[in-house]
């Protein structure tokens, strides 16, 4: 429960000071290689974040023909559409960073 306290703490920080942060002009660093660095510390989340995801959702599906293995197929098929979301959503990532860059 802590940590997601703090996790949750982190993530409004960062919402707080993103618009500042999109405010300034470019700097001595440029523009270019900062985003570059921001693009892939946010594809390396969003890769996480769908590994986890799908990893989650294949060992519940396992688990739930395990237990009952008549509807093995009703599973299969909930857990593939579940994968395919979760793919999707690090795709859609990966677009919008090619976007940005």
């Amino acid at each position: 429960m802590k940590k997601a306290a703090m996790l949750m703490g982190a993530l409004a920080s960062v919402a707080l000071f993103a618009p500042a942060a999109f405010a300034q002009e470019t700097g001595a660093m440029g523009g270019k290689g900062t985003l570059a660095i921001a693009a892939a510390f946010g594809m390396a989340l969003a890769a996480f974040g769908g590994a986890l995801g799908q990893s989650r959702v294949a060992a519940s599906a396992c688990e739930g023909m395990a237990r009952n293995p008549g509807a093995s197929a009703a599973i299969r098929t909930a857990m593939i559409l579940g994968l395919v979301f979760i793919e999707t959503l690090a795709l859609f990532t990966l677009a919008i960073i090619f976007a940005k860059v």
